[in-house]
């Protein structure tokens, strides 16, 4: 019996179906059948219960993905974990430390996890041979310096990881960058432009010897301009972006968040709302902060559900955060 790793044709199916899993399913992420879709989902609860809208927040656990101009308002050192839980035997999961770097600036490092598991195996005659999985993986550094005035900018530096298949991985870098503008007391406006040089890079050699090829899979490249105010009083705050990309996307983000107490804070928000008409499928989101400050240490649980117009059930999400 031949075993379905050393026949071409079922090799090519199955990385054609990894592939589609990864790549082509719109729920991944907010521009369908390119790659990376999964780094484009959001970071933690918080973000996603806000609708992403996050690159002008500067207030709460601040984190270099939504924009690494952001840190320079890091006040404590921060470290948060958060798991996602999809439908269609996919997963989610992140974990970040930001921490400030006095006078006025701050860091940020991370890793962003993602994959389809139990994926069915089978050789040429229709016998299992186990399950098989797919793993993408985005692990970043971010710095961001504040100068007088209060005009922020800041980088990111990402290592991208993507095992697809035996003898099939990919590893690159792509950048980040992002600015921020306080104005007065209550508003600020970013600007980023992201996964600059971003891609994947395939040589299949190891797979089909001289019969194999390399190529490559950029990412999309993403333009946003947000903005963030904070109601008087301290009733909450409210956030909004719109994102371009060279895929000639048109998308705008919306979230407000409200302190109930002082120990919980309710959230909402709308993603990917399409201001082209391209059908790609809002996705609003409801969450929620419950902590509470001890001896300087400042615990919290965040969750957050988010509403994925092309799957099954809803995505869920949980973060633990620690302050301190």
């Amino acid at each position: 019996m031949k075993p379905f790793i050393n026949s071409r044709p079922v090799k090519t199916a199955v990385l054609g179906l990894l592939a589609a899993l990864t790549f082509n399913v719109p729920l991944w992420g907010q521009i369908g059948g390119t790659p990376g879709a999964f780094s484009r989902m959001g970071f933690g609860a918080r973000g996603a219960g806000m609708g992403n809208a996050m690159s002008a927040v500067i207030t709460g656990d601040l984190v270099s993905y939504y924009n690494p101009a952001l840190l320079p308002w890091t006040e404590q050192r921060q470290v948060s974990a958060s798991y996602g839980i999809l439908s269609l035997d996919r997963n989610l999961n992140f974990l970040n430390f930001s921490t400030a770097i006095r006078p006025s600036a701050g860091v940020s490092i991370g890793v962003i996890n993602s994959g389809v598991s139990e994926i069915d195996g089978r050789d040429i005659d229709g016998n299992a041979t186990g399950p098989m999985r797919t793993s993408e993986n985005v692990f970043f550094l971010g710095f961001g310096n504040r100068f007088p005035g209060g005009f922020a900018i800041g980088l990111n530096i990402k290592l991208l990881y993507y095992q697809l298949y035996t003898d099939v991985s990919s590893t690159t870098v792509g950048i980040d960058a992002g600015a921020l503008v306080p104005i007065g007391n209550r508003v600020t406006v970013s600007a980023t432009v992201k996964d600059i040089s971003s891609k994947y890079k395939w040589d299949t050699s190891n797979l089909y010897g001289q019969q194999g090829k390399t190529s490559e899979d950029k990412f999309p490249l993403l333009y946003t301009v947000g903005a963030a105010y904070r109601l008087p009083d301290s009733l909450g705050l409210v956030a909004a972006e719109i994102e371009l990309s060279d895929q000639k996307t048109f998308i705008g983000r919306f979230g407000l968040e409200v302190p109930l107490v002082p120990e919980l804070t309710v959230r909402g928000g709308i993603d990917r709302i399409d201001l082209k008409e391209n059908g790609n499928g809002i996705r609003p989101s409801l969450g929620f902060s419950a902590g509470k400050q001890l001896d300087g240490w400042t615990p919290t649980v965040n969750y957050a559900y988010v509403f994925e117009p092309f799957a099954p059930t809803g995505m869920h999400l949980v973060s633990v955060s620690v302050r301190f």
